[in-house]
């Protein structure tokens, strides 16, 4: 029963956390006009959050393991209340920015910690299962938290998807206090990465990538489905919808995929039927109806990708796999930064249309890259091996 209820709190909050990183992008238009500022400006709502996220949810970490997790779990809900509200009520576009800044470093406290603690308490033989789980709040919040949000502002306007969201986090705020108890203190050596930083910051470097390739478009996709296919709120909140269940779909599915054919092979293949459709989402973005199908296929591809390349670091670093998924993690968001900023440049120079093919061009770097990796393992085992 204790079980259960902890990932329930787990699956909750990390849901709530997943809804506020992604609905900030279907309601980019409504913001954008409300502060009378452009699309491209606009999205560096997610640029400054992720930045935040980025090079704070390290230090979080370190800090949690020297002094248990809950009080930090516990202090970013508060601050998480604190951001979206000031987000619901910003007076002016700085403001807006602040409150970002201030919620990038809430979330950075709350999502890597939850992970760390559901690992902390998980039966040994079940850890790898009770980690999906929790997972899979976060990736729901693309097809129901974003498109309720949407929906939300359809009838009371955008600014009440952060009081509702603020007032979840009010409550789980106190739910979370009451639900972890005090964990053991993780002791890691200091000597643990020695001799491979390089090569663990090499592999990171491809989710890296990847995150472009998904986000350079994803961060826009609300203002460009409002520009080229000229789609209400309900009909943006349908495509994130369809978005967001095939990345369910895709990261569920590819456990049992890799699992059969081997990590390496998944998301290879994966990275080269990305290329393909981030290429045909580019053809047929205008298309009406079918840009439906094509997002779905689009998340569905680039999530099993992303899930499969997981899995790999955890079978090349068995030694160091949580502070390699820890780092994998900041990579995630330092590619969401870097993509949102990759998109508005795009876009103000040659519009929307062009940001499928770019985000292709990523899917090929990440390929290469992830290739690399693989002949460098291969070299490392023949080397271990004769010696």
């Amino acid at each position: 029963m204790q079980g259960r209820v902890s990932l329930s709190v787990g699956w909750i909050t990390l849901f709530l956390m997943g809804t506020d990183l992604f609905v900030v992008s279907p309601l980019l238009p409504f913001i954008s006009k409300a502060y009378k500022v452009s699309p491209t400006t606009t999205g560096w709502m997610v640029t400054v959050f992720a930045v935040t996220y980025s090079f704070s949810a390290p230090l979080f970490g370190w800090l949690s393991d020297k002094n248990g997790r809950r009080t930090f779990i516990t202090f970013g809900l508060l601050l998480f209340v604190i951001s979206n509200a000031l987000t619901a009520f910003a007076s002016s576009f700085l403001w807006l920015i602040v409150s970002r800044i201030l919620a990038g470093l809430s979330v950075a406290s709350i999502t890597p910690l939850i992970y760390a603690i559901i690992g902390d308490i998980a039966p040994p033989n079940r850890r790898g299962t009770w980690l999906s789980i929790v997972v899979s709040g976060h990736l729901t919040a693309l097809w129901a938290g974003a498109p309720f949000g949407t929906l939300l502002e359809y009838f009371l306007g955008w600014r009440s998807v952060f009081v509702v969201m603020a007032i979840i986090g009010t409550i789980l705020a106190v739910v979370n206090f009451r639900t972890w108890e005090a964990i053991p203190k993780s002791v890691f050596s200091r000597n643990l990465l020695e001799g491979k930083l390089l090569r663990i910051l090499g592999s990171v470097s491809v989710t890296t990538i990847w995150a472009i390739s998904m986000y350079a478009l994803y961060v826009y996709l609300g203002a460009a489905l409002d520009s080229e296919n000229r789609f209400s709120s309900t009909e943006i909140a349908l495509a994130v919808t369809f978005y967001g269940v095939g990345a369910v779909i895709g990261s569920l599915t590819s456990g049992q995929l890799t699992d059969k054919f081997g990590v390496r092979k998944i998301s290879k293949a994966t990275l080269i039927i990305l290329i393909l459709i981030l290429i045909c989402l580019g053809i047929f973005f205008s298309s009406g109806d079918w840009i439906y199908l094509f997002l779905f296929i689009w998340a569905l591809v680039g999530y099993a990708g992303f899930t499969s390349y997981q899995a790999r670091l955890a079978v090349e670093y068995p030694k160091e796999r949580g502070i390699v998924m820890a780092w994998n993690n900041t990579a995630l968001y330092i590619g969401i930064t870097i993509g949102s900023m990759i998109g508005g440049y795009v876009i103000t120079k040659w519009g929307y249309p062009l940001l499928p093919y770019v985000c292709s061009v990523a899917a090929g770097v990440s390929f290469v890259l992830s290739t690399q990796k693989v002949q460098e393992a291969k070299k490392e085992s023949a080397f271990s091996a004769d010696t």
